[in-house]
């Protein structure tokens, strides 16, 4: 099958850049401030949206801490905490490596990694559920150990680590019962990052997708026992970012490339040379079909993912691109569902930056 090819030229954020007729672009708003800069890790930043309390809750990962913010519509930061890695076996402070809200049906959970184990919080980060010690097992001495990727599906939060296995956890509708219920074992390297979607019943049984330092790609269905659906070779490069997205793997890559497979086949549609440096965040809103890219290049891209009625083949437009000077992208995120806001992380960036749509 050929593959369909787009390459997008970098552009400033002053400048006229690429335009789609009927889609909106967006503006700057007032910034979140931070105690420190975001650590330079991908994905390093999570977004949780209340919408019965107008509220839109913020989480950026720096060093032994993190920082989760609550912030109003017009940005006045309204409350922040500081969470702190469970110092766990060892002489030196742990590091976190991610933070990540977990919408599960009957709950929602806050979730820490790092190099020391997997911290399980309530949403609002006020009590710690469930602590687990990451086992260095077979790691020589030189080995980092540590947990990245997290993302949930159905009642279950799964988490990557060093060694390539995905631990998942089985959540109780309430209380600290959380029980460790499977590992995965597909990964030849370390996980980078996990992304699930809703399963949408016998037309997408796949639903959830893990990436990891070789690029190699595995879809899996989840359930009482999560199944290997498909696996999406690498080529030699990381994947850093990964998104599903109604049967769609949208994956990120160290040399800035975005690729879309079908999940089911592992069949490549598009690839979008979309960046100059490597992927650092990818995020969809659902809603939509719009796909955020965000790189180490200064720059953020939107996309419209949308499905061809002739062909089914995924279909990719250009909407709007933002440079972000002289800082190198670490996380970014839409704000909510329908894709009309986003928020951007930088290292050596003290704020939170937000834009919304004209």
């Amino acid at each position: 099958m050929a593959v369909r090819t787009c390459v997008v030229s970098m552009v400033a954020a002053d400048s006229e850049g690429p335009k789609d007729s009927g889609v909106r672009m967006f503006r700057r708003e007032p910034s979140i401030p931070l105690r420190g800069s975001a650590a330079a890790l991908c994905n390093n930043l999570s977004v949780l949206q209340l919408p019965v309390r107008n509220l839109t809750h913020f989480g950026v990962v720096h060093g032994p801490s993190a920082q989760l913010l609550s912030a109003a519509p017009e940005g006045v930061p309204l409350a922040q905490r500081q969470l702190h890695a469970k110092e766990g076996a060892g002489v030196s402070p742990p590091l976190i490596t991610q933070v990540h809200w977990c919408v599960l049906p009957f709950r929602v959970l806050l979730v820490l990694t790092s190099h020391r184990g997997i911290q399980v919080y309530e949403s609002d980060g006020s009590v710690m559920v469930y602590w687990h010690a990451l086992d260095s097992g077979d790691a020589s001495p030189v080995q980092a150990v540590f947990a990245r990727g997290v993302a949930s599906s159905g009642h279950f939060i799964c988490v990557g680590t060093w060694s390539g296995r995905v631990l998942v956890f089985d959540i109780p509708a309430k209380g600290p019962n959380i029980v460790l219920s499977e590992e995965l074992a597909a990964h030849p390297t370390s996980i980078t990052d996990i992304a699930s979607e809703p399963a949408q019943g016998q037309d997408c049984m796949a639903d959830m997708v893990t990436a990891d330092d070789s690029g190699l790609l595995c879809v899996w269905q989840s359930g009482p026992e999560f199944k290997l659906s498909t696996r999406i070779p690498g080529f030699g490069v990381p994947c850093t970012s990964v998104q599903l997205w109604q049967g769609t793997v949208a994956a990120g890559y160290g040399n800035g490339q975005v690729r879309l497979y079908e999940a089911s086949t592992g069949i490549l549609h598009v690839q979008i040379n979309a960046h100059a440096r490597a992927i650092s965040a990818l995020d969809l809103a659902p809603e939509v079909g719009k796909l955020l890219s965000a790189a180490e290049d200064t720059f953020v891209h939107i996309w419209k993912l949308s499905r061809s009625p002739e062909s089914g083949h995924i279909e990719v437009e250009h909407c709007h691109g933002e440079c972000v000077s002289d800082t190198q992208v670490c996380g970014a995120r839409f704000c909510d569902p329908s894709g009309s806001s986003f928020a951007v992380t930088g290292y050596d960036l003290a704020e939170i930056l937000r834009f919304s749509s004209v």
